[in-house]
């Protein structure tokens, strides 16, 4: 029996093991970086053991350092949660030759699946379908789009999609960089590129005596930039017979590596022409997966908890529990959609979702960094029904409270609410077709009013502009969705009261909450102040000064860093006097696990180049300067 267990993770999924721990009576350890020093899965945990160092190569991806420290804190087990070192035979074996329990399946099943190539051999072999691989030197237009992939790791790093002949050789190269930086093995291989084609998974999980459950499948099909953003159970529209086929492929799967242990077998499913689901063989991820609470809700399990008791040498009983209703999960991301996904750090004040399950590694009051990824937490809501789900998530992420860097929540909302989302007729498309409309700004018309009177409450019961007579009129700026907006109001007798707006009457104001009627219908408004920022409802305004400060004097072409992160690489041979093009890559920031290009704003010569490979910046920093021809 595992009496004290090590997660070697971070964030969100450390907490959710913990839970699932805490619930069963197991001790728990974590392990933390410098960075996370006062991270939630490190106050949550019972035991916490530092390793030095903040980036994810000198800490979470240190496998001897993680061994060291559940052997120094009394832990029996190891659980890798999902990503850094999860799918890392090497890793497992250390952990085994310490004399620990290894939360996962075995070394030889994850070696089995850890190269993508290998992988597609050993399916090919057992019967399960999929797309055959191409070979780069021999691709023609015919075979086109293909997709470059990165034979090791996922989370969308190194993958390109090509739907040019003459960008093949580039994005292998830039895929295979990418692989290299963030799995240490820059292996691509290309495979047919579907179009229009679903994300479908079936979760497994197995035993070490022969049972091996398939729980149902999931769609992931909503993603950015490859990597999911809402995810459903079990996936809607699939006929019995394609998920029979899914179901068995992936149990087909599992028994030809002698699988243990939760897992998830993916899959692309496209129509042919006579509307027939075809089914191909993605990828097997030997791990738990981000979106396993959307299986749990439906089976009403616990997969971390069928985890631990398979590592035990337990045994799953011969059927799965009955499937009930369906569940939908979406991943709140501390990024801007609207700015190519640009992730955002900073101070997270509030988050609550009321009304659903909410697995997050944040507190009140952390700090939001730029060394991991920018999922903040998964929201997942269970009903009866599919559509009961939907509006039951988007409710409840309309109502949440998220005081801090902006997210992706309005995109949530909106994509729930989305017709093809919920006629089920999405595709892993859906933001390519779809983004410019999901994230179009609708701030709400009267938060800068609401605002505006909130704050002049606050003045006035602590002196700030109160007279014994109506004042004279006094504005506020503020500055919405990339838009100025100033309000006047003014002091009077009842309090603060809206100047020169038409049909709106002041009920009620407060420093934290105003009511307004507006044309004879009452509306409230909760607000939040940090610093210059101010929240009301789930419109974000920043209070413009009286008197601006002078904006920095950039020359023109000049290249800003728009967002913290590292520089990652440098397009070939780039160097002040170099000639580039408008829209050409020339630098790659990496922020949250993810890279960003920063392209030439005009034809012209690179007349200056300020950073390096490896370099830290910072917002607004001067990258390098593109002279106009």
């Amino acid at each position: 029996m595992i009496s004290s267990l090590l997660v070697a993770n971070r964030g969100e999924i450390a907490c959710r093991v913990f839970r699932t721990c805490h619930e069963l009576g197991i001790r728990t350890v974590a392990v933390y970086s410098d960075a996370d020093a006062n991270a939630l899965h490190a106050r949550v945990a019972d035991t916490a053991v530092r390793l030095p160092g903040t980036s994810p190569a000198d800490t979470y991806l240190r496998g001897e350092l993680i061994v060291q420290a559940a052997v120094a804190a009394g832990a029996d087990a190891v659980h890798p949660g999902y990503g850094f070192l999860s799918e890392n035979a090497d890793f497992a074996r250390a952990v085994l030759d310490a004399g620990l329990v290894w939360v996962g399946p075995s070394p030889e099943a994850i070696e089995a699946m850890a190269s993508k190539t290998r992988a597609k051999e050993l399916m090919a072999a057992a019967g399960v379908p999929l797309l055959a691989p191409l070979d780069p030197d021999a691709v023609t237009g015919k075979d086109l789009p293909v997709l470059v992939k990165a034979s090791a790791g996922g989370g969308g790093r190194g993958m390109r999609v090509v739907r040019e002949l003459a960008d093949l050789a580039s994005a292998l190269r830039a895929a295979s960089a990418e692989a290299e930086s963030a799995f240490g093995d820059g292996t691509v291989f290309v495979e047919p590129y579907v179009e229009h084609a679903r994300h479908v998974e079936v979760q497994i999980v197995a035993d070490g005596h022969g049972t091996v459950w398939a729980l149902g499948t999931r769609d992931c099909s909503l993603q950015r930039r490859h990597q999911k953003v809402i995810e459903e159970a079990p996936a809607p529209g699939l006929g019995a017979e394609a998920e029979q086929r899914l179901l068995s492929a992936a149990t087909a799967a599992a028994r030809t590596i002698a699988y243990t242990g939760a897992g998830t077998v993916e899959f692309l499913v496209s129509k042919d022409g006579d509307s027939v689901d075809r089914v191909h063989f993605l990828e097997m991820n030997t791990r738990l997966q981000v979106e396993h609470p959307v299986t749990e809700a439906v089976f009403g399990t616990d997969l971390v908890a069928l985890q631990l008791r398979v590592a035990e040498g337990g045994t799953l009983d011969g059927d799965p529990p009955a499937p009930s209703g369906h569940a939908i999960e979406a991943r709140l991301y501390a990024e801007d959609p609207s700015q190519d996904w640009a992730p955002q750090t900073g101070t997270l004040h509030r988050l609550s979702v009321p009304g659903v399950r909410l697995d997050t590694g944040y507190g009140d009051g952390d700090t939001i960094g730029v060394h991991y990824d920018a999922m903040l937490a998964k929201a997942v809501a269970h009903a009866p029904t599919r559509a009961e789900a939907i509006r039951r998530l988007a409710g409840a992420l309309e109502r949440a409270t998220v005081h801090g860097p902006v997210t992706n929540r309005d995109l949530l909302v909106r994509s729930l609410r989305h017709e093809e989302f919920t006629a089920a007729r999405m595709n892993t498309a859906f933001y390519e077709h779809h983004l410019a409309d999901l994230t179009k700004a609708a701030p709400d018309p009267y938060a800068p009013l609401a605002a505006a009177l909130a704050d002049a409450h606050g003045r006035s019961r602590f002196g700030g502009g109160w007279r014994n007579l109506p004042s004279q009129p006094q504005s506020r700026r503020y500055l919405v969705a990339g838009e100025e907006h100033e309000v006047h109001y003014r002091h009077t007798r009842q309090g603060p009261a809206a100047d020169d707006v038409h049909d709106v009457h002041v009920v009620q104001t407060g420093p934290d909450l105003v009511v307004l009627e507006i044309a004879g219908v009452r509306r409230k408004f909760a607000v939040s102040r940090y610093g210059d920022r101010v929240h009301v409802n789930d419109t974000t305004l920043t209070a413009l000064p009286r008197f601006p400060a002078p904006e920095p004097d950039h020359a023109p072409g000049s290249l800003l860093a728009p967002m913290p992160g590292t520089v990652v690489r440098l397009a070939e041979g780039l160097s002040a006097g170099t000639p580039v093009r408008t829209g050409e890559p020339l630098i790659w920031l990496e922020a949250m696990k993810m890279e960003h290009k920063i392209t030439a704003p005009t034809t012209g010569t690179l007349s200056a180049l300020h950073v390096t490979p490896g370099q830290q910046v910072e917002p607004g920093t001067l990258l390098a300067v593109v002279t106009p021809n």
